[in-house]
């Protein structure tokens, strides 16, 4: 008895029966979720409908994510499960799946920030954030100009610069794992990090 997706066993919106008039076929199959855990990269090729191929992530350690406001997308190591709106089965056994929220690596962002706008963030002591300004004073003209303009701009939320000096940070997962053995998401930002941050307090 394998798994189908056919409805056709299902009871009629009124109650009633269906005549089973017909077997499963081969184009109505389902096929065993892939659960897909945290660790070195392990990706099965499972053949479709067609000749397509899927992608079955049974194991993912890394993916592009995405800081949407500051248009930077690195690869960055995935490293904790910590919520999953579906069912915390899925965050207790660390299963990665579309929509889940993830604990992943902030130093390749940190990097990128502190280069592209010349300042220092995630300063964990509260007298030292007061000047997070590098020394523009070795740089050329033209990149301290620039850099300065930058500056000018720039904005940075405090939960994001906490998260900074953790060296972790919360993201989304947006593919699907095990069809397309890929882990890739974003970064929580702005009111949707602030509603996570009160349903993992809830839990």
């Amino acid at each position: 008895m394998g798994i189908s997706r056919e409805g056709r066993h299902k009871r009629r919106h009124t109650g009633g029966r269906r005549a089973q008039f017909r077997k499963k076929r081969k184009f109505e199959l389902g096929r065993p979720a892939a659960m897909t855990k945290i660790g070195e990269s392990r990706i099965h090729q499972v053949r479709g409908r067609g000749g397509n191929l899927k992608f079955r992530a049974l194991r993912l350690d890394t993916g592009n994510f995405s800081w949407s406001s500051e248009v930077c997308t690195r690869k960055v190591r995935v490293l904790d499960v910590t919520y999953n709106a579906s069912n915390n089965e899925l965050v207790r056994t660390k299963t990665l799946v579309k929509g889940a929220i993830v604990m992943i690596d902030a130093h390749p962002f940190k990097d990128w920030y502190e280069s592209h706008y010349g300042v220092k963030v995630g300063i964990k002591k509260a007298a030292e954030a007061e000047t997070t300004g590098e020394d523009l004073s070795s740089k050329s003209e033209k990149v301290r100009t620039k850099l300065e303009k930058r500056q000018a701009t720039r904005t940075l939320e405090p939960f994001l610069d906490h998260q900074f000096a953790s060296g972790r940070m919360y993201a989304k997962i947006t593919s699907r794992p095990g069809q397309t053995g890929r882990c890739d998401g974003y970064i929580l930002e702005g009111p949707e990090l602030v509603f996570y941050q009160k349903m993992m307090a809830k839990k």
